[in-house]
């Protein structure tokens, strides 16, 4: 059953928008942190499709096992009504697709659509009337109208049926419509708090119609409420914004670091002072990598430049935290050479090498850059992470050695650079005993207080 009626009156007809909602057959595009979640939440109340081109994957999965640590093996078996498949069979008797590719950005540092594309080429192979097709991917405002449908149109001959869009640009019709709706992922890797039935969900659609439909999909699995945007351009806006803001609340952090390291005080004192004030927000400094808040900001300031405007804060702030691994290893060497260390001869032992704490991903981790930074002086690395194992590292091997336990009283200096709770659990004390007698401690996460290693962020 497709969507027969999407006017502003239909709204008003529960019953009909109760008729649509039960009968939506759901689609997930990509198994990764974003669509496997979301794939387990709506199998446990209705039939869902997660399919992923990932063979691996998909065997994993279908083992019961999440190699993300996102969803348990009790979670993936109890979603009795998901099916999980690479066989793209499987999506011809779909009517709602949700698609959840990743969005990355090139060497350039522009938008990647690549994934997207091929994602809404896939669908619009099998597209019929009346169908919905929703991003979660973050995109620059106006992807899903401008780039999603008129691919999605051209593969199925239908026409994109959109409030927001004058009739002449609903794109050609061969005697049939189909719909978009825009709801942007916000989930967390590691975090096991704010999970994505603990978060408010964006919604919007095509139309009055759809994006009450949509609304009412997502209230099935997000118990903490939706918000339903105006449209899906102000919905694309409102994803890349929060974490632009995020980035550029850490640049400024990073800065009153310098700033604070060139003083002879301590970061995080100065932090908890100022936090004292009701409205002061307290951001921590640190490397800011992985694929959300060190790419966001260049969708949006990649669509600014094209509309003409050159945006100046956003780019100021990811610079300066693009910056950060090379004021670190400057620091790092400084101190050691200070502490009679022959730079060219020494060993270093970092700590953590995914892009943030208590998850497995180190797509686009700052610390490799911080490590190639290290080794270009002569320095010999090894990297310790309990949750990268070093024979599945998707990576560069030759270039980064990967160990699975520290040796002790072996290195000169310990590099601290992702506060992991085992690192955390396991204690200053026991990870000083990783150095030799002399060896220098440097704690960029500040997990640790400041008169127990020799440098903190």
């Amino acid at each position: 059953m497709g969507v027969r009626d999407s006017s502003k009156a239909a709204i008003y007809d529960n019953e009909y928008i109760d008729s649509v909602f039960a009968e939506l057959r759901v689609a997930v595009i990509g198994l990764g942190y974003v669509g496997l979640p979301l794939t387990v939440a709506f199998g446990c109340h209705r039939d869902v499709i997660g399919f992923d081109l990932d063979s691996i994957r998909i065997d994993e999965l279908q083992g019961g096992f999440d190699s993300t640590g996102e969803v348990s093996g009790h979670d993936l078996r109890g979603c009795v009504h998901a099916t999980f498949t690479n066989d793209s069979s499987f999506l011809a008797d779909r009517n709602c697709y949700i698609v959840a590719v990743p969005t990355p950005i090139t060497e350039h540092k522009k938008p990647d659509l690549d994934p997207l594309v091929k994602a809404t080429e896939l669908i619009g192979t099998f597209l019929n009337d009346g169908d919905i097709v929703i991003y979660e991917s973050t995109v620059y405002p106006g992807v899903t109208d401008e780039v999603c449908a008129p691919i999605l149109n051209r593969l199925s001959g239908l026409r994109y049926e959109s409030d927001d869009l004058p009739a002449d640009k609903n794109l050609k019709e061969k005697g049939g419509r189909f719909f978009c709706g825009y709801s942007p992922e916000r989930i967390n890797p590691g975090d096991k708090t704010h999970r994505l039935a603990d978060v408010v969900k964006v919604t919007s659609g095509s139309t009055v119609f759809i994006s009450e439909v949509i609304d009412r999909l997502y209230k099935q699995i997000v118990t903490a409420g939706t918000h339903k945007a105006q449209s899906i351009k102000i919905a694309e806006a409102a994803k890349v914004i929060e974490n632009s803001q995020r980035d550029l609340n850490i640049a400024l952090t990073n800065e009153i670091a310098i700033i604070c390291d060139k003083l002879g005080i301590d970061t995080h004192s100065v932090l908890n002072a100022a936090a004292t004030k009701w409205n002061f927000t307290k951001y921590v400094p640190g490397l800011v990598g992985g694929h959300c808040i060190g790419v966001d900001p260049y969708y949006l300031t990649f669509k600014a430049e094209e509309l003409g405007y050159s945006p100046q804060v956003l780019l100021a702030g990811r610079a300066l935290n693009d910056r950060m691994s090379d004021y670190l290893a400057s620091k790092i060497i400084s101190i050691m050479e200070c502490g009679s260390i022959v730079i060219a001869e020494s060993k270093v032992l970092v700590m953590g090498a995914t892009f943030k704490e208590n998850c497995p991903d180190t797509r686009n981790s700052k610390v490799f850059k911080l490590v190639d930074d290290l080794k270009s002086k002569g320095i010999s690395i090894e990297i310790y992470d309990p949750y990268v194992k070093p024979e599945t590292f998707i990576g560069d091997n030759d270039k980064y050695s990967f160990i699975n336990v520290p040796k002790e009283s072996h290195y000169d200096a310990v590099v601290i650079a992702v506060a992991h709770l085992e690192f955390v659990d396991l204690g200053i004390q026991r990870i000083k005993r990783f150095g030799k007698p002399y060896a220098k401690i440097f704690d960029i996460k500040s997990a640790f207080p400041a008169n127990e290693t020799d440098f903190r962020l």
